[in-house]
């Protein structure tokens, strides 16, 4: 069961089209493992539809006016809205594709255009004798997509946060002082967060990473490496 998940107002952004690239790709990730934000989504472009055959949009600059967003979330809540959709089958999954290690994973099909084959058909660069990082893209707000694998009990050093960071568990698992995330958990970590994730010791874990802006590490043995983080903007 996923106990963490994008907040209402990123899912809105992303039902009305509004989100980055970069951003869009974390979420639709997580739908993909996500039966609830999956009906949530289509629940929010239904009543946006709605919205737009009953009444004109009145816009300011580049957002949408406060009182139709309250009106949306308003009727989120109504419970007789009825939703046509259905959760996603398990025949429309992405198929599971063997890896080095002979297990075999299933990459996303939001992220199918970068990957081609199994996560080991990927460019992985590594930065430490346990984790390694494949850059996927960059958006052009400077937004860098990238896949972090980390071997099983592997720790990431102490770091902070110097913009905002997406992730979105794909394999495995890992924790850190807030607690523990698992296969399909979302977690937005903002400016100025700072956390020491450690995977668990039963599988190695790979995540998706949206990194706004590089991370710093604050170890004293560490610290020597954040001129290389700033240039490569490869590593969350």
């Amino acid at each position: 069961m996923l106990n963490h998940h994008p907040m209402p107002e990123v899912l809105a952004d992303y039902a009305s089209g509004s989100l980055s690239l970069s951003h869009a790709l974390c979420v639709a990730a997580h739908l993909e493992h996500c039966a609830h934000c999956r009906q949530m989504s289509d629940t929010l472009v239904h009543v946006g539809a709605q919205l737009f055959e009953s009444q004109s949009l009145q816009l300011h600059g580049d957002s949408i006016d406060e009182g139709l967003k309250q009106k949306v979330f308003s009727m989120l809540d109504d419970e007789t809205l009825q939703l046509d959709s259905a959760p996603v089958s398990i025949s429309d999954q992405p198929a599971s594709k063997p890896t080095s290690n002979g297990k075999a994973y299933k990459v996303p099909r939001c992220l199918s255009q970068f990957i081609k084959g199994s996560f080991d058909s990927l460019e992985w660069v590594r930065v430490s004798p346990s984790i390694k990082i494949a850059t996927l893209c960059r958006d052009k707000d400077g937004s860098q997509v990238a896949l972090s694998r980390v071997q099983p009990g592997g720790k990431m050093p102490h770091h902070a946060h110097t913009g905002d960071e997406l992730t979105l568990v794909l394999e495995g698992s890992f924790s850190d002082v807030d607690g523990i995330y698992r296969k399909g958990d979302f977690i937005l970590r903002n400016s100025g967060d700072r956390h020491k994730p450690v995977v668990t010791k039963d599988a190695e874990c790979i995540c998706l990473m949206v990194l706004d802006a590089p991370i710093q590490f604050t170890g004293f043995f560490t610290r020597w490496l954040n001129p290389i983080l700033r240039h490569n903007h490869a590593f969350g």
